[in-house]
């Protein structure tokens, strides 16, 4: 790539890069499957390293002016990269003390090929990107580094900051309490971590203060922001997307909407009127629920039950169509979400909780009156109905970055996806040291209560042979009520879900120490490392006991690969219940209520259980599917049920 044609703001990709018509997805294959190997760039890497050892503190510098001015010149030439990733290498071991291997050169090499990296967990995923990042700010090309979660992304920024500010780049950190003014000076820095949601915002921001015309959008971006007429980023130029599965497929389900705070009591009173008639209908009689796709419809007599009460109160409660939307709605918060699985309350508020992650997510409200919906539920004083002003999905917004790249553990299950949805390919970085994980046969139970029973003992049998387990939960109930039985058994124990996100760091830090029992929901899944204490990493390691029913096997990858990282010893079973969803929506009660203990017959149990995710799984599929095609006929139409700002 010569110089004039790499992603940077200027006369070619303009003030604000993005790209808006992707290549052709057939040519992509082709170019894909012709990709020659990258090994000999490593080789040479390796053979200029012996050089840069030895280089002063004044020849580093001398060579660092040196591989600006030819990035400039010749842009992304082979052999400029190689220097520069020798001087990245020999700067990495000097002021972070971590000496990158052959496999973070390749997966770094692969990202600036804009390719998606499949690196196994615990592999170093974290300085391959950084290698990645800085070769491609050293040609001036701004870079977003896009993380799961905020605490990674500060993790990662202070971890690597010694290696950017020797390399002469300036890096900043994106997150949610940051000013319109702090966030315009962290995305005018070289390097830039943050999170998908944060940035996705942020850009949609940034499209209404674009807006050629004045008037009522542009009258919206004042009032949703700044104040001023300056875009907060300098445009979509590159992207490294760490947990790119999670981010590119997983949470590509939901829209993203920027809205604004509108007051209206009006239809304050509206939201307790529906709720209160909500709560008189009889469930299969009145109305239906799909808890899949999270539905709700009235039935004939549910339907003359709402008429019967269309003359009581406000006038728009008159109109059918207002009433039994309303209705549906507040009959979904009632039936279909869940406190401690799908939000939490906490100082008199409902936060969303990821599904994907297991955090809080910041920010984030349902629309249409679900949130204050949920919230009048809760016996929360309701918050105001945002106003959308402008909607994006990540399967829209990630194509237009015009060097679109990143890694993750599990994407080879994706990758016709990713290819499709993204025009990126996937390639795989071989394991360092061959794998010592045991694992385990899955194990089926009839009830939660035989499921946790079985995890207490199992507990007890590791902590009292000093040994570490790490027990992965589908919620924060789930985990609260392991915890209970945890504690009931005396077995000491500590739990990290989303309402003890605050102690994240301290939990995962100790989390591979002797005699330690962590009970935790998806936020250990992804991007945490868990350290062996000594005599562990010399025994048999972390046992992980994975008791999440995910609808994908890429997810169980996830979290197993907490543990046996970078050749140690580990071991790892995965325990169903048949009390799980999807796995319960998807079985007959009969079949339910066959046992409440573990099911012997292996095949049966396997087909019980495994049989419903994957139908979850491709309902999924089908949901991105569909969510794409209409991202594309209604761009400019705002879409509703999703996520808000």
């Amino acid at each position: 790539m010569s110089s004039a044609q790499l992603p940077i703001p200027g006369l070619l990709h303009g003030r604000y890069p993005e790209q808006r018509a992707r290549a052709n997805t057939l040519l992509d294959a082709i170019l894909g499957k012709l990709q020659a190997s990258r090994l000999p760039f490593v080789e040479a890497v390796e053979g200029l390293q012996v050089g840069t050892a030895r280089f002063s503190a004044a020849d580093c510098a001398r060579e660092l002016t040196a591989l600006r001015q030819q990035f400039a010149r010749r842009g992304f030439d082979e052999r400029v990269m190689q220097r520069a990733f020798a001087l990245i290498a020999e700067f990495a071991y000097r002021h972070t003390g971590l000496r990158p291997y052959r496999g973070q050169m390749l997966a770094a090499r692969a990202m600036l090929d804009r390719r998606l990296v499949e690196m196994p967990t615990g592999e170093g995923k974290t300085l391959a990107a950084a290698i990645a990042a800085a070769s491609a700010a050293l040609a001036r090309i701004p870079v977003h580094v896009i993380t799961a979660n905020e605490y990674l992304a500060r993790r990662d920024a202070d971890t690597l900051r010694p290696l950017f500010a020797a390399l002469d780049l300036k890096v900043g950190v994106v997150t949610h309490e940051l000013g319109v003014d702090a966030r315009r000076q962290a995305y005018a820095c070289d390097i830039v971590y943050c999170t998908a949601k944060e940035l996705v915002f942020d850009y949609l921001r940034d499209s209404l203060l674009r807006q050629a015309a004045p008037g009522e959008l542009r009258a919206r971006a004042y009032s949703l922001g700044s104040g001023k007429t300056d875009t907060v980023l300098r445009g979509l130029c590159m992207a490294i997307v760490d947990e790119a599965d999670s981010v590119l497929i997983d949470e590509a389900r939901v829209p993203f909407i920027l809205s604004r705070a509108a007051d209206d009591c009006a239809k304050r009173e509206l939201y307790e009127l529906a709720l209160r008639v909500a709560r008189q209908f009889v469930l299969h009689q009145d109305f239906t629920v799909e808890v899949e796709t999270r539905h709700v419809e009235l039935t004939a007599r549910g339907q003359d039950k709402a008429e019967r009460e269309a003359h009581a109160g406000h006038a728009a409660w008159r109109m059918r169509r207002f009433r039994e939307e309303g209705l549906c709605q507040a009959l979904a918060a009632l039936h279909l979400f869940q406190r401690d699985r799908h939000y939490l309350v906490r100082q008199g508020a409902v936060h969303i909780i990821d599904e994907t992650t297991g955090r809080v997510a910041a920010g984030r409200a349902w629309s249409r009156g679900l949130h204050q919906f949920i919230e009048l539920k809760e016996g929360c004083v309701p918050s105001d109905e945002p106003i959308a002003a402008a909607s994006i999905t990540y399967q829209r917004f990630f194509p237009r970055y015009l060097h679109l790249c990143g890694m993750s553990g599990t994407l080879t299950e994706s990758r016709g996806e990713l290819l499709g949805t993204y025009g990126v390919h996937v390639s795989r970085i071989p394991l360092r040291l061959p794998c010592r994980r045991e694992v385990l046969p899955t194990r089926v139970f009839g009830s939660h209560d035989a499921r946790w029973r079985f995890v207490v003992r199992r507990a007890a049998e590791i902590h009292a042979g000093g040994g570490a387990v790490l027990i992965g939960t589908d919620s924060v109930a789930d985990s609260q009520a392991l915890s209970a039985s945890l504690h009931t058994a005396g077995l000491p124990h500590v739990v990290l879900n989303a309402r003890q996100d605050r102690h994240e760091a301290e939990v995962v830090a100790r989390a591979g120490h002797e005699g330690r029992i962590t009970v935790a929901t998806s936020m250990a899944g992804r991007g945490t490392d868990i350290a062996l204490a000594e005599k562990l990493a010399q025994g048999r390691g972390l046992h992980v006991i994975l008791c999440q029913a995910n609808a994908s096997r890429r997810i169980d990858r996830q979290f197993i690969g907490r543990c046996a990282r970078r050749g140690e010893p580990g071991s790892c079973e995965i325990l169903l219940s048949l009390e799980s969803e999807p796995i319960a929506s998807r079985l007959p009660a009969w079949v339910r209520r066959l046992t409440r203990d573990e099911l012997r017959l292996r095949p049966m149990a396997w087909l019980l259980a495994r049989f419903p995710l994957w139908l979850e799984g491709r309902l999924q599929r089908h949901t991105r599917k569909q969510l794409r095609a209409q991202d594309q006929a209604f761009e400019r139409q705002p879409i509703l049920g999703a996520a808000e700002a």
